[in-house]
């Protein structure tokens, strides 16, 4: 299940990020497994702002979650890391498809992320979810401020790209889905 993040769901957030980053080290990106995962106050910040969400297993404990911020008048998805334990069950898509539903109640154009360019659960798995790489050229002010901050972070040491699908574009029905109702 997704649903908004509650306060006492903040405290799970951490290990699930920390698990997520994990995977890193088997592409040689140690530094990127090590990062420090958010703080619960910097989620509460989110939480607070109706700018996270979870999704939660059996017994509604989270074990993923997904940060957004608004940048430049359109949705930008923050974070999005699911407990590798839960894998294969599409809850990141379902997390990046709630948030382009808050995206889509405010009249949000664009779903905007920044991802690293050669991990295949970054960028080709948003590519699979209808994102495409911003040109440099066409980046906002915001977008290239949080590309700078990230420069900054070290983590522009490995590819990174921006990205970003039109909000509403993954929410509508699909001509290739047929209804077996």
């Amino acid at each position: 299940m997704i649903r908004s993040a509650t306060t006492t769901d903040l405290v799970h957030l951490p290990a699930i990020e920390i698990a997520a980053g994990l995977p890193f080290r088997s592409v040689g990106m140690d530094a990127v497994a090590d990062d420090a995962p958010p703080t619960v106050s910097e989620l509460a910040e989110y939480q607070r702002a109706g700018r996270a969400w979870v999704a939660t297993s059996e017994d509604d404990l989270p074990i993923g979650y997904a940060l957004a911020l608004v940048v430049d008048g359109t949705a930008h998805l923050e974070q999005v890391s699911v407990d590798p334990a839960h894998a294969g069950r599409r809850l990141g898509a379902a997390l990046i498809d709630e948030v382009e539903r808050w995206a889509a109640e405010r009249k949000y154009p664009w779903l905007t992320l920044s991802t690293f360019a050669q991990v295949p659960w970054n960028a080709p798995y948003y590519e699979r979810l209808g994102f495409r790489v911003v040109p440099a050229d066409e980046l906002t002010p915001g977008l290239r401020a949080i590309r700078e901050h990230e420069a900054d972070r070290g983590l522009d040491a490995w590819p990174r790209v921006t990205m970003r699908r039109i909000v509403g574009s993954a929410l509508s029905p699909r001509p290739d889905r047929r209804d077996t109702d």
